[in-house]
């Protein structure tokens, strides 16, 4: 299970659970990156694995690109 905080491409992704599925908060770290204005609920999944890879695909498409996975401190 990842931990309840992760980052990626800049953005900090806090998972939580919401009645017995997983959603995603995601907050830019860096002033020049765009604040998500997407509802945490479009994230809803049954596993914070599921949950995580939706938080990402939110972000790789909020950033214009596909983007490979990778952590950025």
């Amino acid at each position: 299970m990842p931990s309840e905080k992760s980052r990626y491409r800049g953005y900090e992704i806090q998972l939580r659970q919401e009645w017995s599925n997983w959603c995603a908060n995601v907050h830019p770290t860096r002033s020049d990156l765009p604040l998500l204005t997407q509802s945490p609920l479009l994230t809803l999944s049954l596993s914070p694995e599921e949950a995580l890879s939706a938080a990402k695909r939110n972000i790789d498409t909020a950033l214009g690109g596909g983007g490979a996975e990778r952590n950025v401190a």
